[in-house]
């Protein structure tokens, strides 16, 4: 059966500041999507958090960018807000950009990841979702993933991966987008998504197939709002097994956190730390970043599981690694590398405070 597999999130309030979600709030939204599928527009849901994050997790047969899932996606994220203020949360409904809903989440705040396709005899399927940290945190795990043999074996010794598998990137500053071939283009697409805080990995296709292999959210906050207002927290879902990489090649890339722009105010480089989904609540300095990853078989639609991937004590040592590259970068304090390039904090305090001192700088002599 076709299925579309649709990852919508938002931040509609933090407990306490922004490190962790309310377990009313996640109940709540639960009960959402829950008469939703008594009324037949679901086939299932689920609704869970990473850090602040309110993350909605659902299955049905309406397509990708369908109005009915994204208006109840975005009705669920209005009803968690107005528990959030009556609760007193802190930051509530500040992913949510407009009051009104115009017909599809996207541009409106929540990040959104979903692929519709046909369900196989077995569909494993990972949902990764981050808190702290923007939208090409992505890049490195999925070229990880799809494209290097130090991680993924199988594009190696696998007869339907070696073929290679295509990357359709973003350029979230331009709104434009390019589709990189791999592994003939990887030098040219690293150009670019090495550059994850304007180029973001979209989609990743099967080449042979065509066959869509993961979809990851690309939304900036700070582009849309015109300011900062919080960080993207990305969401991604990768398929497994098969054509695609195996369960443990998808989450090799975690075992050895890089850093990522995000952290406190949404402006630091800090570790991706793989936890659990109960430790996936970022306290030091707002942080560091974390990622959990939900895994699942698709049975017709119905999300069996999750299993709790990252909790696993193979990755305590990529958690120590994380906790040490955290110590390292905040000893550099407000200095870079640990703070973001002034570039890239266009949306913070820097415009105001250039209009300020604009008068005081002398031409060099």
């Amino acid at each position: 059966m076709k299925v579309t597999l649709s990852v919508i999130k938002a931040d509609v309030g933090g407990y306490v500041g922004h490190s962790e979600s309310h377990p009313d709030i996640i109940a709540k939204a639960q009960e959402c999507l829950n008469k939703a599928k008594k009324e037949g527009m679901l086939i299932d849901c689920q609704a869970t958090k990473c850090g602040d994050d309110l993350q909605l997790i659902m299955t049905h047969q309406k397509g990708t960018g369908n109005y009915d899932i994204h208006k109840l996606a975005w009705d669920t994220f209005i009803t968690g807000t107005e528990l959030a203020k009556k609760m007193k949360l802190y930051g509530a409904g500040q992913d949510l950009l407009t009051d009104a809903f115009s017909g599809n989440v996207k541009g409106m705040g929540p990040g959104l990841a979903e692929m519709e396709f046909e369900e196989r005899t077995s569909e494993p399927v990972l949902i990764f979702m981050a808190d702290k940290t923007s939208a090409g945190a992505w890049n490195m795990p999925l070229y990880k993933m799809f494209a290097d043999p130090f991680n993924t074996i199988g594009l190696v010794i696998a007869p339907s991966m070696h073929t290679g598998y295509v990357f359709e990137v973003h350029d979230v500053k331009e709104h434009k987008k390019i589709r990189f071939s791999a592994p003939e283009e990887i030098y040219d697409m690293l150009v670019f998504i090495g550059a994850p805080a304007r180029f973001a990995v979209k989609y990743v296709y099967h080449k042979e197939t065509g066959e869509i292999a993961s979809a990851s959210s690309t939304e900036r906050l700070s582009l849309l709002a015109g300011k900062y207002v919080g960080k993207d927290d990305p969401v991604c879902i990768v398929r497994a097994q098969g054509i695609f990489p195996a369960v443990g090649e998808i989450l090799e890339p975690f075992a050895s956190p890089v850093l990522v722009e995000g952290w406190m105010r949404g402006s630091h480089m800090g570790p991706l730390m793989p936890v659990s989904v109960a430790d996936s609540t970022p306290a030091r300095f707002d942080g560091p970043p974390r990622v959990i990853g939900l895994g699942y078989q698709l049975n017709n639609g119905m999300l069996v599981g999750p299993r709790d991937m990252l909790a696993d004590k193979s990755f305590n040592l990529a958690r120590h690694h994380a906790n040490e590259m955290a110590d390292m970068m905040r000893r550099h304090g407000p200095f870079e590398p640990h703070r973001l390039p002034l570039e890239e904090m266009e949306y913070t305090t820097m415009p105001e405070v250039m209009e300020k001192l604009k008068d005081r700088f002398e031409d060099l002599v």
